[in-house]
């Protein structure tokens, strides 16, 4: 099954963590959408997007990435760290219009030093941890089962 994650970290890394960790065991193809805007996807069984939480949605280049480069009629797996709670509508809305399929959603809490946070030190220090991280790869493992 040929997969794809299209992910943007800005910054602490920690969808970067969850992504590489994912990679580091499967044989998948890895684009940062804040590096890189166009990619054919064309030739994919299984498309995720993976990012922080920013401002209630994906990270914006992940949303404009998703909405020039995915093809109609895809399977697709969502995946996110956040300070506050998870929030997939941005990319949902997206994937519906291109008439996909979302066969999976993955979150984990990472650790946020935004806005008044920065001034306590931050919220969910330590996220993504092992528990994280092992959970994300057991996830991929069940997409993979799956298809």
């Amino acid at each position: 099954m040929k997969t794809v994650i299209i992910y943007a970290s800005v910054h602490h890394n920690n969808t970067k963590e969850l992504v590489c960790a994912i990679a580091a065991e499967n044989d998948i193809d890895v684009v940062d959408a804040a590096k890189i805007t166009e990619k054919d996807l064309s030739g994919y069984d299984l498309i995720g997007f993976a990012s922080g939480i920013y401002f209630g949605k994906m990270h914006q280049s992940v949303i404009n990435f998703a909405e020039v480069n995915l093809p109609e009629n895809k399977d697709v797996f969502l995946m996110c760290t956040y300070g506050g709670k998870p929030v997939f509508d941005s990319i949902k809305k997206i994937v519906k219009e291109k008439q996909g399929r979302i066969v999976g959603e993955f979150s984990c809490k990472g650790f946020d030093t935004f806005g008044p946070f920065k001034l306590i030190g931050g919220i969910s220090k330590g996220h993504p941890d092992k528990n994280d991280l092992d959970n994300a790869k057991a996830f991929f493992k069940e997409l993979e089962k799956g298809k």
